[in-house]
């Protein structure tokens, strides 16, 4: 009985990893779709590379990815980026990017988690007026003291320490190369840069509450073809 748990348990790590290495290829085909297959003039595929290489990704998974994302080999459907939006529990506002090779399968599948969750997927716009488009990037710089002051120098509107010498930095939508490539010469590392959305106002619910909408936004995080997950919650 011990073994054989053991054996199921080695087979769920195992197709979990797999699941992550997908989700992971899939950012770097897009990412090499809209940028180029150059890491060094494509910031978002370099930090998809460097997320790859962080999970252990195998190396041919990487470079296959990026090729098929420039379009130089012809064997699977190319990748597209979908959002998908409504309410979670609790009337918690929800929006779900995915990428996907079966619009339909996404859409089918998406919507089955909201339906038989207590969710309600909704239609386009239904959730999305809660949320701002900003510029999101995450950096880390030793020794600072004053992230605001890079900040404001950066042309970011906001920023929010995290844990040990993490930050992070929001502006708006279309300076995020520029906020990006002044956080970098100002001696910040950037591990990543992308468009993002941001809750206008938080959704107020009980302790229990929120970890049945953090369960539900685990189902949809489990889904093979979702990429973020954004939500009204203070999480």
């Amino acid at each position: 009985m011990g073994k054989g748990w053991k054996q199921a348990g080695i087979a769920a790590n195992s197709a979990k990893k797999g699941a992550i290495f997908t989700k992971l290829a899939r950012e770097i085909q897009v990412a090499a779709k809209l940028g180029g297959p150059d890491p060094n003039a494509n910031s978002r595929l370099r930090m998809a590379i460097d997320a790859a290489r962080e999970e252990s990704c195998p190396k041919d998974t990487i470079e296959r990815a990026i090729k098929k994302g420039a379009g130089l080999l012809e064997d699977g459907a190319q990748i597209e980026e979908l959002s998908y939006e409504g309410y979670g529990p609790h009337k918690v506002g929800i929006i779900v990017e995915c990428q996907t090779d079966n619009r339909n399968r996404t859409a089918s599948e998406i919507r089955n988690i909201f339906n038989k969750n207590g969710g309600a997927l909704g239609a386009e716009g239904s959730v999305m007026w809660m949320f701002d488009r900003v510029a999101m990037l995450e950096a880390a710089k030793a020794g600072v003291n004053d992230p605001e002051e890079d900040a404001i120098e950066a042309g970011a509107n906001e920023v929010e320490r995290l844990e040990g010498e993490k930050c992070l930095f929001y502006g708006a939508p279309e300076d995020l190369k520029a906020i990006e490539g002044a956080l970098t010469s100002r001696g910040w590392t950037v591990s990543v840069s992308e468009l993002s959305y941001k809750a206008k106002n938080i959704t107020e619910v009980s302790e229990a509450q929120k970890k049945e909408v953090i369960e539900f936004m685990q189902l949809l995080d489990d889904n093979d073809d979702s990429h973020r997950i954004h939500c009204t919650l203070d999480l």
